[in-house]
């Protein structure tokens, strides 16, 4: 594959241009659906609540079962969107109804989360399947807005390079963790289709609305996420929730 051994070591090269904009594309549809499945989710508080709490557990098992950071990322990016996060009855109800995954989230998978992302501390390579690449992709392609002072954003960069030189250099106990997990699994073939970006594209967007500039596509997506936020809680019902709250307390 243009003389590298894997797909993690192409992504840190120039030529690995369109594979880290296809990974990058990926990861965001992956949060787009989760984001659709929590606020398409039009029933009782309480489900909404259930559906957080799937989510969550989702996250725990891709990140501590199937050792793929990739999607486990892409998992918490949904979860934290504005339009999810602002969503303070779902909130309040999951801290009632399904308490440990409520812990679970904010003590355990936020921090892991934001140590990933700022590649503080990489898990051991024998645990993972496919590394938390997104920081790499977003630096490659200069999309890395962290911000902080220079300082702080070259210690991140120097940390972002040692990540994806460990990740190329470990590519081959990745596969060989891959292959582990997915032993006695058969690959169907028709399948094959639904793992391509193009795919993807097609199924959010259309044919047509594939073709669009990325960011256009995703500032009318985020629209509609908005949307979809507000018909579940509208500013006035979260306005009376927060009154109610502080009422009890004074």
């Amino acid at each position: 594959m243009m003389g590298v051994r894997s797909g993690l070591e192409l992504l840190t090269l120039p030529y690995g241009q369109q594979l880290r904009r296809d990974l990058l594309e990926r990861h965001h549809l992956l949060c787009l659906g989760v984001a659709v499945d929590i606020l398409g989710c039009t029933g009782a508080v309480s489900e909404r609540a259930h559906t957080l709490h799937r989510i969550i557990q989702l996250a725990v098992e891709l990140r501590d079962h199937a050792g793929d950071l990739f999607a486990f990322s892409a998992v918490m990016k949904a979860l934290t969107l504005p339009q999810v996060a602002r969503l303070e009855q779902t909130w309040q109800a999951l801290q009632q109804l399904h308490t440990q995954s409520a812990i679970t989230f904010q003590k355990q998978l936020k921090p892991a989360l934001r140590d990933l992302d700022e590649c503080f501390a990489l898990p051991p390579a024998s645990d993972v399947v496919v590394p938390h690449i997104v920081p790499v992709l977003r630096a490659m392609e200069g999309e890395d807005d962290a911000g902080g002072t220079m300082e702080e954003s070259c210690a991140r960069l120097l940390r972002v390079l040692q990540a994806a030189r460990s990740y190329a250099a470990n590519a081959e106990l990745h596969q060989k963790n891959a292959e582990n997990k997915l032993e006695g699994h058969t690959a169907l073939p028709e399948l094959g289709e639904a793992f391509q970006t193009e795919f993807s594209l097609r199924l959010f967007w259309g044919s047509k609305g594939a073709t669009v500039e990325q960011k256009e596509r995703y500032r009318k997506f985020d629209q509609i996420l908005s949307v979809l936020s507000q018909k579940l809680e509208p500013e006035r019902d979260r306005s009376r929730l927060v009154s109610s709250v502080y009422g009890a307390v004074y």
